[in-house]
């Protein structure tokens, strides 16, 4: 692992002024968009295999990569099902390192997590955790509406709610984050720094031993039913 990685340069340094507006807005209006029929093939594919696993109480690993965090959630949680999601069929399809049997209650899928959260509130499908791990922070002024917090798919990630839990090197990726779960749910969630006892993700590792402040927040919500 090189300890290279550059710290995240924004002149953005608060919250964003548009958040909460951008989140009202998000919050009034159904997110329309046509779902992919590749999304579509990807999400009964991977609920069939949950299925016949027993249906155990589910957890999403969303954006997961190489799939490393997958299987340390899987790991983690025996009595859970994992399934990772990643827009990447190159990422998923590597031949992650693992020092052990591979465990059972897992799969890594290829598709849109935009469809796939909405697909999953059409079914009636609620995890019991979902992760959202160093996403993409899109440190500009101006992407606000790239980050999962400003897009319009992200009242459907509260909506299927569970144990919510979002970590970036970017403290203000997790305290807008934070802000814009509070202000759909009413519940108080704060940013709060994280070291972690053992890195499951890549970009976890690589940020820690670059010299990072880890930052995180979580927030156990119901489900909108």
């Amino acid at each position: 692992m090189h300890a290279n990685s550059s710290l995240i340069v924004s002149s953005q340094t608060g919250i964003h002024e548009q958040l909460p507006t951008l989140v009202a807005r998000h919050a009034a209006h159904t997110f329309q968009k046509p779902v992919a029929s590749y999304n579509q093939r990807s999400f009964d594919q991977s609920i069939g295999i949950w299925k016949k696993a027993g249906s155990k109480p589910l957890i999403l690993d969303t954006g997961c990569g190489v799939g490393l965090s997958t299987l340390h959630l899987a790991t983690q949680f025996p009595d859970h099902f994992v399934i990772g999601i990643d827009q990447s069929e190159d990422r998923i399809t590597r031949n992650t390192q693992w020092p052990e049997a591979l465990p059972e209650n897992f799969i890594c899928i290829r598709a849109d997590l935009v469809d796939y959260w909405r697909l999953m509130l059409a079914h009636g499908i609620f995890p019991a955790r979902q992760y959202l791990l160093y996403p993409n922070p899109w440190p500009k002024i101006g992407h606000l509406s790239r980050r999962w917090h400003g897009h319009p798919v992200f009242p459907t990630i509260v909506a299927l709610g569970g144990m919510i839990e979002c970590r970036s090197n970017w403290a203000l990726y997790v305290e807008e984050f934070a802000a814009a779960v509070t202000q759909l749910s009413g519940q108080d969630v704060q940013a709060e720094r994280y070291i972690p006892t053992h890195t499951i993700t890549p970009f976890e590792a690589k940020y820690l031993a670059s010299g990072h402040a880890l930052w995180r927040c979580m927030a156990t919500l119901p489900p909108k039913i």
